[in-house]
């Protein structure tokens, strides 16, 4: 996916940081991240946590719900994230009736 001015982010995002979960989990199967197809899809992994994205686009923000996998089992949610000033990227994933977590993010 390569980002595009009209739609900044487009694109793969490696997230560095959640407030709920440490840097060893997160990379835990491979490095974290979260990425925008800027078509109203895109996808995430962080830890054992394997998700697609049903997105409300914007130019320089997304709501969204997930569905997918967290250990092996069914999981859903939703979230949001937000480009900053910095260029990073700031959000939040929450899961349905459990945990939920900011996040940041950089370009890959």
């Amino acid at each position: 996916m390569t980002r595009k001015v009209s739609k900044p982010l487009c694109g793969k995002w490696r997230i560095v940081e959640m407030e709920v979960w440490d840097k060893d989990f997160l990379d835990m199967l491979e490095p974290a991240y979260i990425a925008f197809d800027g078509k109203g899809s895109g996808e995430f992994l962080f830890g054992c946590v394997v998700a697609g994205l049903d997105c409300d686009d914007a130019s320089d923000s997304a709501d969204f719900t997930w569905s997918g996998q967290d250990e092996m089992d069914e999981a859903s949610g939703d979230g949001g994230a937000e480009l900053q000033a910095d260029g990073s990227l700031r959000g939040r994933i929450c899961f349905h009736n459990g945990d939920e977590s900011s996040f940041k993010a950089r370009p890959r």
